[in-house]
């Protein structure tokens, strides 16, 4: 079933006016399998905040097959256990119309750390073939991403 089961991946992250641009970039890059760096391309949006501060928003679609299979068994080895039986016990509210929405600490990216985080996180949208959260489940556990 893992075969040609993922339509795409859609990885979003803030950049805040007191944070360096190229750090935050260095945190998603490792979130991200090394050996795909170069076929990772981020648009940049630069958005303007509620105090008229300067934000900037990265943003990338992944469509390779080999690609997004890379990045879900990425995220799928790195990610603790506490992380995966969170999303297992509480899929539905991770699942949204046949996507599964993870936000993953920056800071602890920084670190190498992949952790489940709701404030100010690298946003990742896995965009399935299929929309029941049955069918869901059962490929994020085949992947390993769920326990």
């Amino acid at each position: 079933m893992k075969q040609n089961t993922i339509a795409y991946i859609d990885i979003r992250v803030f950049s805040h006016a007191t944070e360096d641009e190229n750090k935050v970039i260095e945190a998603v890059k490792k979130v991200l399998p090394s050996n795909y760096l170069e076929d990772i391309v981020f648009k940049k949006h630069t958005l303007s905040g509620h105090h008229k501060n300067l934000i900037a928003f990265f943003e990338t679609r992944i469509k390779n097959k080999e690609v997004l299979k890379a990045i879900v068994e990425n995220f799928a080895s790195h990610l603790n256990t506490l992380d995966k039986e969170e999303l297992r016990w509480k899929i539905n509210e991770y699942t949204e119309k046949g996507s599964l929405y993870m936000r993953l600490d920056k800071q602890a990216a920084f670190q190498n750390e992949f952790r489940l985080d709701q404030v100010d996180p690298i946003r990742i949208r896995i965009r399935f073939k299929k929309n029941k959260i049955e069918d869901i489940a059962k490929i994020c556990q085949e992947f390993g991403i769920i326990e």
